[in-house]
């Protein structure tokens, strides 16, 4: 299987060109090319696949073979791979997800080749039914207490077609993020799990974020998480509606736009290209 290995951030994915390539058995594949020792190493595998609906389709598969409904930070990959490789020759796109279809605006760089993509991530999905969590569908989660182990923290939740529930803390950096993280994703209140992000605020325009990943554990960015946390910090009071977040594998400018959106810019790159026996 040829492949080519992309980060946005440091969120590193394997990437397969699905208009050229069949990929039997995704989830199986994205637990061989992702262990870092025996395979590739990544946070996963994502699928670049034709699109009835769009100009490309994007499946996303964890280390841990779930597969999730989006990934931004990979959605940008995929744009500038799709960009680069010439699927497609404009650089405003629609990109089909499981959360729906996006429209990413991509910026060549001096080569030509494309150094960052702006993406509107959607509206921020807010009650308990939509992200999905346990109790009333109708509800939002602001600021809620959630006591885990000995700590009780205020989450806020949101979907940004996936699950994300954000807690404030004051040192992010030293945060036992490998303690807490599991726990939350996988507790009752989430029946699809839930990506948990771990911020602390340094301005009411500058934040700084860690996330655990469902099924993929610590990561060094996460773009839906990003924006969950910009809507999270709206809801709070906390900051602005636009903001930088500066993540473990680099930054992210995010705004909640007056259209209800969530816009995240942020880089692309492609590492290296090569063939791996399944």
């Amino acid at each position: 299987m040829k492949f080519t290995k992309m980060q946005g951030a440091g969120n590193d994915y394997v990437y397969v060109n699905c208009f050229e390539e069949t990929v039997a058995d995704p989830r199986q594949t994205a637990i061989q090319v992702s262990n870092r020792n025996f395979g590739i190493g990544s946070d996963g595998l994502i699928l670049i696949m034709p699109s009835d609906k769009a100009d490309v389709r994007m499946r996303m598969f964890n280390s841990d073979g779930s597969e999730s409904e989006m990934c931004g930070n990979g959605i940008r990959c995929v744009a500038k791979y799709a960009y680069d490789h010439g699927i497609v020759s404009k650089t405003e796109i629609s990109a089909e997800t499981g959360a729906g279809i996006l429209t990413l605006h991509l910026v060549p760089g001096s080569d030509g080749r494309i150094a960052k993509v702006r993406v509107n991530m959607g509206p921020p999905r807010l009650t308990r039914g939509e992200i999905p969590m346990t109790g009333d569908a109708a509800a939002q989660v602001v600021a809620e207490p959630l006591t885990v182990l000995d700590r009780t923290f205020r989450i806020t939740c949101a979907s940004m077609g996936n699950p994300h529930c954000v807690i404030f803390v004051d040192d992010v950096e030293n945060f036992p993020v490998a303690t807490y993280g599991p726990l939350i994703e996988n507790h009752e209140l989430f029946p699809r799990r839930t990506n948990v992000e771990f911020v602390q605020i340094f301005s009411r325009t500058e934040v700084r974020q860690r996330t655990w990943e469902r099924g993929a554990g610590e990561t060094l960015a996460c773009g839906t998480g990003s924006s969950a946390v910009t809507a999270a910090c709206v809801l709070n009071g906390l900051t602005e509606k636009k903001i930088l977040n500066h993540l473990l594998g680099g930054d992210l400018e995010m705004e909640w736009a007056e259209d209800g959106n969530i816009y995240m810019t942020g880089p692309a790159v492609e590492v290296f290209n090569g063939e791996i026996e399944l």
